[in-house]
């Protein structure tokens, strides 16, 4: 490999991987962050009590049926228009609608808003792939891949210890009270941070 591709991949490492990496961590978290909400909005919403179990898996086969829908198209959408364009309007549609959970109050607007999180994140993965495959040659496209994919376990490592923290806002615990702002729960505030 010459000097000057050699040069142009480890800029392209520099320039592309931290942003996909951030941007995976941040899938992951957001896939995954329902199961930790979920401790809190059963005692903030009256209606999430009873079949909570239930409520909050039709809620994650919401987001999957989403997903799956737009998948395929998403991944032929990003080979023949622009992967950086669709993969910047995934991740602004998604960061409204993740935001957007904070204000469900039913258990319907809690499927309505997880099946529109699971459209407007669909592609995001094969769109990072196809865009991978433009930037790097196959011998570096396989390290690439890899840093990326190394978003995962970090994600799972760091996810649960920065939500614990957002959960507890605007709560009550051993007679110590954690602040809050603008009167919403910790919840809400989980999925708007990570939104």
């Amino acid at each position: 490999m010459s000097s000057l591709l050699q040069s142009g991949i480890i800029k392209a490492y520099w320039r592309l991987l931290p942003i996909l990496f951030l941007s995976y961590i941040i899938a992951y978290v957001d896939r995954n962050n329902v199961s930790l909400a979920k401790l809190k909005m059963v005692d903030d919403l009256p209606s999430f009590r009873y079949r909570t179990e239930t409520i909050f898996g039709l809620g994650q086969a919401a987001f999957f049926i989403g997903y799956l829908l737009l998948e395929i198209p998403g991944t032929l959408i990003v080979e023949k228009w622009s992967a950086r364009k669709w993969i910047c309007r995934i991740m602004i549609t998604w960061g409204i609608v993740a935001s957007l959970t904070s204000v469900v109050t039913k258990p319907w607007h809690f499927y309505i808003i997880r099946f529109l999180l699971g459209l407007a994140e669909a592609g995001f993965f094969p769109g990072v792939i196809v865009y991978l495959t433009h930037w790097f040659p196959s011998q570096a496209r396989a390290r690439a891949l890899s840093l990326f994919l190394i978003a995962t376990p970090i994600a799972q490592f760091i996810s649960p210890k920065i939500s614990y923290y957002i959960l507890r806002m605007g709560t009550i615990e051993n007679g110590i009270y954690y602040r809050t702002l603008f009167k919403l729960k910790g919840w809400q505030w989980m999925y708007i941070v990570w939104g």
